[in-house]
């Protein structure tokens, strides 16, 4: 029986890669470890929670003994590491906490699975750490050549303090592969959107901004490009590549589907005007231009061809039908989202571990 531990599993992306894996491989256990910081919500399982093989534990990362000890009651063959600090403006001005979460806490994962498996008789066989990482730690595009995109050669440039710390906690992942023969795996992604996203990242931010009719505000002019994924298809890939990616391989996960911020704030404006029933459009005068973010990267783009012609992963969805998608998700499931805004999700959750 296969157990595995999936970090950050109450997150945006790590919700939705446990619920498949909870319900695709009903023999596997899965243990979803979470620290429930601001961006966890366990609501986001509920369909799942009682699952037979799947468990929930609250824990940091960086609490070795007790990454260990889990370990070891588990019996963990994998770990699906998605924990992580993930929002640049919050690295900016508190990297301190980035370095931390990303940097420390994969180093303490990788150091309990490798004293773990080192124990076994069987030590590393059949077992993998698989590390998800971001685009962002490849820098920056040039806006003048859209032909150029992100591989797996490309070299790492970090511009933010939340990229350099990802940046960091691929080579230590990397680092375990070749001093101690860990089976590694580690994947870098362009930008998700879809249901169940902490709504300080831009498409939540902005949908539940529409709904109120509040400023949307804009950095710069609204030019830099970003390739945008449906979670969805990055959970797929996930699944994809933990059981069929070749040790210490790294894979480049992406959309094919580069947008300026400013054309992707005008589709969702009209999308969520048409959904509510107002003009299409009516909502345009929302948008603010604000001073651009500090090393705010041009232009991202992911080159995936390696994925599909190894593995055979695509994305099913274009970005016209996922964002209509993801906006009727958040209009329908408006309690979510107001209780994420108001705060009280942490409340409920401090309640309830208290009272244990």
């Amino acid at each position: 029986m296969k157990s595995i531990i999936i970090t950050g599993g109450a997150g945006f992306i790590g919700s939705h890669v446990v619920r498949l894996f909870v319900n695709k491989y009903p023999d596997y256990r899965i243990i979803n470890l979470d620290k429930l910081t601001y961006a966890g919500n366990l609501v986001n399982l509920k369909d799942i929670e009682d699952k037979p093989n799947y468990r929930f534990v609250r824990a940091d990362i960086c609490d070795f003994d007790t990454i260990y000890a889990l370990m070891q009651e588990e019996h963990v063959t994998g770990i699906i590491h998605l924990a992580a600090e993930s929002h640049v403006d919050r690295s900016i001005k508190d990297p301190f906490t980035f370095a931390r979460t990303n940097v420390m806490g994969t180093l303490s994962l990788l150091q309990a699975a490798k004293l773990y498996w080192e124990s076994l008789p069987e030590k590393y066989e059949g077992k993998r750490f698989y590390h998800i990482s971001t685009d962002e730690v490849y820098g920056a595009l040039e806006l003048e050549h859209p032909e150029i995109l992100f591989t797996e050669e490309t070299k790492y440039n970090p511009h933010s303090p939340y990229s350099a710390s990802k940046a960091s906690s691929d080579h230590f992942v990397r680092a375990f592969h070749d001093t101690y023969g860990m089976p590694t795996i580690v994947t870098n992604c362009s930008n998700n959107y879809g249901p169940y996203q902490f709504p300080e990242k831009l498409i939540p931010l902005f949908i539940n901004n529409i709904r109120h009719r509040k400023p949307l505000p804009v950095y710069g002019k609204g030019e830099n490009i970003r390739d945008w994924l449906f979670v969805e298809d990055h959970a797929r890939a996930i699944d994809i590549i933990y059981h069929k990616g070749v040790i210490a391989e790294t894979y480049n996960i992406g959309g094919f589907n580069e947008w300026k911020n400013i054309d992707i704030i005008k589709t969702v404006i009209k999308t969520v005007d048409r959904l509510l029933g107002r003009p299409e459009g009516a909502d345009m005068d929302l948008i603010t231009f604000v001073t651009d973010r500090a090393g705010h990267d041009l232009r991202y783009a992911i080159d995936s061809r390696k994925l599909q012609r190894e593995l055979g992963w695509e994305p099913s969805l274009q970005f016209e039908e996922g964002i209509e998608r993801t906006v009727r998700w958040y209009l329908d499931n408006q309690e979510w989202l107001d209780n994420i805004t108001s705060g009280d999700y942490e409340k409920y959750y401090e309640d309830m571990y208290k009272n244990r």
